[in-house]
């Protein structure tokens, strides 16, 4: 099985994984996947964020997920499932896997990846220097 098929079946079956509908739990299941391929599905994912956003961050994807929804939210509870509503818990979680599987889409092309990180480097080169 293959990442994107993996996500796949995830989004389109998240109680077959004990997945509650919560938007911390979606994202912590994913981090899990994601250290079990020793960080290869997420790799880059988020510097894809920050250069889909157009500005540096310090934080990481799961809060900039969130951010790209709802720009305005408080992220700091973001681990409280009180912190979002229901509605909200699910427009989040769908938000996630619709931007991971476009960001499996520019993983996939070594021409677009390349780019982006070109893109990122360059959003953070004052830093680097």
């Amino acid at each position: 099985m293959n990442d994107r098929t993996a996500i796949e079946a995830l989004r389109d079956n998240p109680e077959g994984r004990g997945l509650n509908g919560t938007y911390y739990a979606t994202a912590m299941f994913l981090t899990g996947m994601d250290v079990g391929s020793s960080g290869g599905m997420l790799r880059g994912f988020n510097q894809w964020l920050v250069v889909r956003r157009g500005e540096c961050s310090s934080f990481y994807w799961h809060k900039l997920v969130l951010l790209d929804l709802f720009p305005d939210l408080d992220v700091g509870n973001w681990k409280d499932p009180d912190h979002l509503t229901p509605e909200q818990h699910e427009q989040a979680v769908q938000h996630l896997f619709s931007l991971v599987l476009d960001f499996l889409d520019v993983r996939g092309d070594p021409w677009e990846l390349g780019r982006m990180y070109a893109r990122h480097r360059a959003m953070y080169a004052h830093i680097l220097e």
